[in-house]
């Protein structure tokens, strides 16, 4: 009998994005789970503490917003630790 695999949480690569575009991309593929719609000077790292508490992530050990200087680079690092190949 054969496992079914488990495929990793999506992750958009943060690339040409602004933090408003990529966090809604974000929304969108987790919309059942109500995460907060981005808006004008929203601070990125309480967005993106929601994103961590999201079950998913949690299980995934994601890092969270602490020590980073901007969400670029913490978003490039989410996405490093969900798909290594990418980062």
């Amino acid at each position: 009998m054969m496992t079914p695999s488990v495929s990793p949480p999506l992750v958009y690569d943060p690339r040409y994005h602004t933090f408003d575009s990529w966090a809604c991309l974000m929304v969108e593929q987790y919309a059942a789970n109500q995460l907060a719609i981005p808006t004008p000077g929203m601070d990125w790292t309480e967005w993106a503490r929601g994103l961590k508490a999201i079950d998913v992530f949690t299980n995934e050990g994601i890092p969270g917003p602490v020590g980073f200087d901007n969400w670029f680079d913490w978003a490039s690092a989410l996405l490093g630790a969900i798909n290594p190949s990418v980062a």
